[in-house]
């Protein structure tokens, strides 16, 4: 039975919020309880944010009938009344709804303004610095505050009815200002553009509700913005062909060619958005990806040319070579020796190789080398389980790249930037970088602002993996170029092809089928057609058999990877079987939902988007900021009472989340092949079914694979292998970075005749 109106009268209610009976923190929905003159106490339902004990408020809505609580207020919208008289003035700054101001700094207030206290505070802060105590910025700060307060449950009301979320509309807010929703009513599409999480969408939704012309100006500018934008962070493109951007427009919005085009050059004269000429087509950039791809060309390049401090003589440094071989015991073949030597005479060169190759043994050469000449050296990853890996196997203390630069988010603006760039460069002689196929455009960008001129950079990774998940194709456009010096490594070393892991890769990589056969087995396959089977086998898998064949705790040892999301066999239906079998319901284990997901202390999550505002501290007192996309890690508590929800990562990070920033969570037994990356498994199981054939690439397959460290088990059907070997197109991104290399390198070497 549901819920009915006792009529359509709709009232308006006057009231002091007695108590908060319940919260959805994600979009503040409220149940609450009233005390008003007219109607006594009362229950009120509705989306009420920030509403809080002993406020007056007013709302606007109508009586309904719940079938098992009885009559109830549904609010529409409400709004916060200011208390008039001096004491109530008092109770309500006293309560610490402006942060800053208790009982104390309230009396002070009071006591100094009176009844005009809201008015001092909402329209000259300043004079609150009169009061002794309170400095003029403090007094400034408590004005924003209050202003905000006003303005802000405004602002949740109008986003609401549009499905926005009060979390979102709280980012509006702090984006848009006060004046949000008169600048929503006149460009809706301000939103998408403007706001983390709100679609086109749903600012078009807005826009068509509001009255605005399909055709308007703005409509076409906010899509080819988002359709850039799109491109850019869900497939990878740093820009779009200005032909196909424009048919899609006109295909998508139903508008004409010469609308479509007119948007365009009004994006151009705005420089929202830059054309630039790749392989003799027009390509349509985002402003920002264009300079991230541009500066990486121009460093790059200058860093490879650059007269270096920190070179060698190559007889001196074959010499150290082969001292450092001795005295480890290793033999190392001729491109191994080859990159050892380029690390010391070029400012910059890639490492790149399968698995088995020896890119370990190779790094360690170099890392010694380095050291031999005094040189002070980072070691960086993309991930913290990456940076993990690489400091255990070199034995210096590896950093994720956010962590090397040092993460500073701007409150004003919104946005993040590094602490470490041109004007304050990392100290270090050599930077080393491992897994660069995971560096999108932005990151090297980034990565190569804080590179002190004459350093040497060292960039290691595999080009056959799966490229970046954000945009740009940057290990594969480096080497492709030829600007910069590449050191394949190719030979498989005697070790490594004991191991079925490391030869199946290569054949995988080579378009051969996998053997599974060896006397040394670590790589099966389990057929099985029916993708229901498909998930029973996994469940079976990772509860049952490896566990008790190998002693291994399942959480900690075992990586179930798909292809997709979605799909019977996906990571989402894959994540309910095994938290339901690994991890049940239980009166003695807390838990909370977050939409559809249950999340419970013992399971395992991973975030899936930056986050560098969240604090974490190390049992040994180490403290910082940042949890990044994905990280994975164990639920160790969760408050119902506080809201809260601890988590320990894999680098022994121990965070506490609030339960409105759970939406960046998601369970983790399974998780995509994308998601992986960067990561190494024990055991991997990989779901092999019926996938959107966009998802079987041969690159795909050979990611899953080369993330096992001990045992591979594909799961599915053979004709599934098969498509995903033969698939042998790479991820088609356009990206412009090769052909930038090139012309950067023309240009210095054109520089340098003339100045010969």
């Amino acid at each position: 039975m549901s819920e009915s109106y006792l009529d359509n009268t709709v009232f308006s209610i006057s009231g002091t919020v007695v108590e908060i009976i319940y919260t959805n923190e994600e979009n503040g929905y409220t149940v609450c309880e009233i005390q008003s003159k007219e109607e006594g106490l009362f229950t009120a339902t509705g989306y009420l944010p920030y509403v809080s004990e002993g406020e007056n408020i007013e709302m606007t809505g109508k009586w309904i009938m719940h079938p098992e609580y009885g009559e109830q207020f549904s609010a529409i919208s409400y709004k916060t009344i200011l208390p008039t008289d001096e004491n109530a003035i008092l109770l309500y700054l006293s309560s610490g709804v402006i942060p800053g101001i208790r009982e104390a700094t309230a009396k002070k207030i009071v006591d100094a303004f009176g009844e005009e206290s809201f008015s001092i505070l909402l329209n000259y802060p300043e004079k609150l610095s009169e009061i002794k105590g309170i400095t003029k910025a403090r007094a400034i700060g408590f004005g924003e505050e209050f202003q905000k307060l006003q303005s802000i449950s405004g602002i949740v009301m109008f986003l609401q009815q549009f499905g926005i979320s009060a979390r979102l509309a709280t980012s509006v807010h702090k984006i848009l200002g006060e004046y949000a929703v008169d600048k929503i009513k006149e460009n809706p599409y301000i939103l998408a553009d403007k706001v983390d999480g709100i679609t086109f969408k749903t600012a078009d939704n807005i826009a068509h509700i509001l009255g605005l012309p399909k055709n308007s100006n703005e409509r076409i500018k906010a899509f080819c913005k988002y359709t850039l934008m799109l491109g850019a962070y869900q497939s990878g493109h740093t820009y779009l062909p200005k032909k196909e951007l424009a048919e899609h427009i006109v295909e998508k919005l139903q508008v004409t060619k010469d609308e479509a085009e007119n948007a365009l050059t009004s994006l151009e004269l705005d420089e929202d958005v830059f054309v630039d000429t790749i392989d003799e087509e027009s390509a349509c950039y985002l402003m920002s990806l264009l300079t991230a791809e541009n500066y990486v060309a121009k460093r790059l390049c200058s860093l490879s040319e650059a007269d270096q401090k920190y070179t060698m003589a190559v007889d001196k440094a074959r010499a150290l070579i082969d001292e450092i071989s001795k005295e480890d015991g290793v033999i190392l073949d001729e491109e191994q020796r080859l990159a050892a030597l380029s690390a010391v005479t070029d400012g910059c060169v890639v490492i790149t190789g399968g698995p088995g190759t020896g890119k370990t043994t190779t790094l360690n050469t170099i890392i010694k080398l380095m050291q031999k000449m005094n040189l002070k050296i980072a070691l960086a990853a993309p991930t913290g389980r990456a940076a993990k890996r690489i400091s255990e196997v070199t034995g210096l203390e590896a950093k994720t790249i956010h962590r090397l630069l040092g993460v500073v988010r701007n409150d004003s603006e919104l946005y993040v930037t590094f602490s470490k760039n041109e004007e304050n460069p990392l100290s270090s002689d050599v930077v080393i970088v491992d897994e660069v196929s995971m560096l999108d455009i932005n990151l090297m960008s980034a990565l190569l602002r804080a590179v002190k001129p004459g350093a040497k950079l060292i960039l290691v990774g595999d080009a056959d993996q799966l490229p970046s998940v954000g945009p740009g194709n940057v290990l594969r456009d480096i080497i492709n170029s030829g600007v910069i010096n590449v050191i394949k490594l190719k030979y498989i070393f005697r070790q490594a092809q004991e191991s079925l892991i490391v030869m199946n890769a290569h054949r995988i990589n080579n378009g051969e089928m996998p053997s599974f056969e060896s006397d040394n087995p670590n790589f099966f396959f389990m057929k099985r057609n029916d993708p229901q089977l498909v998930n029973a086998t996994i469940a079976d898998l990772y509860i049952n058999r490896l566990p008790s064949t190998y002693n291994i705790n399942p959480i900690n040892s075992i990586q179930v990877l798909s292809p997709s999301r979605k799909g019977t066999a996906g990571v989402n239906s894959l994540n309910e079987i095994l938290q339901q079998e690994i991890n049940p319901p239980d009166y003695m284990k807390a838990q909370t939902n977050y939409g559809k997901t249950v999340f419970r202390v013992g399971d395992k999550v991973m975030q899936t988007k930056n986050n560098y505002d969240i604090e974490w501290i190390r049992d040994n007192g180490e403290e910082g900021m940042g949890i990044f996309n994905g990280d994975i890690g164990i639920i160790k508590k969760i408050s119902s009472i506080d809201k809260v929800l601890e988590i320990i990562f894999d680098d022994d990070k121990r965070v506490m989340y609030n339960f409105s920033d759970l939406e960046d969570l998601e369970l983790a037994y399974a998780i995509t092949v994308h998601k992986s990356q960067g990561n190494e498994f024990d055991y991997v199981i990989i779901s092999v079914s019926n996938f959107n054939s966009m998802l079987m690439f041969k690159n795909l397959l050979y990611t899953a694979v080369t993330r096992a460290k001990k045992m591979v088990i594909l799961v599915g059907n053979e004709a599934s292998i098969v498509r995903m070997i033969t698939n042998t197109a790479k991820s088609n991104r356009f990206s412009g970075l090769c052909q930038r290399l090139i012309k950067a390198n023309e240009l210095i070497n054109n520089k340098k005749t003339l100045e010969f």
